[in-house]
């Protein structure tokens, strides 16, 4: 199930920010506290999500992909500043991430 799948993902991408976080703290606390709750937010949303139905299913699982997107424009701001933030390894799975949860928004499927 893509569900599972993209929790299992998702504990990939949160692992891959802890040291994000603490080279953006350097930069920015504030931004570095943000990225926290956003990957944070990602975990739980997923969770609740899957045992949720129908519209309030969606709706979680929306509010993860909110949370993700949130994760990536952290990690751009990072890079406009062009604050020294390694985002190499956690770029493909973020993107991955980002992929599976637009499936989950916008499947039919969902009971």
């Amino acid at each position: 199930m893509v569900m599972f799948v993209a929790y299992e993902n998702a504990k990939d991408v949160v692992r891959h920010l802890l040291p994000i976080m603490e080279q953006l703290k350097l930069h920015s606390a504030e931004l570095g506290d943000q990225l926290e709750r956003a990957g944070t937010s990602l975990m739980l949303n997923l969770a609740e999500g899957s045992r949720r139905s129908g519209k309030d299913k969606r709706l979680f699982f929306v509010m993860a992909h909110g949370s993700a997107a949130e994760i990536k424009s952290v990690l751009v701001i990072a890079d406009l500043w062009r604050w020294k933030v390694d985002t190499r390894e956690i770029s493909p799975i973020l993107d991955r991430q980002l992929a599976l949860l637009w499936g989950l928004t916008h499947s039919r499927k969902l009971p």
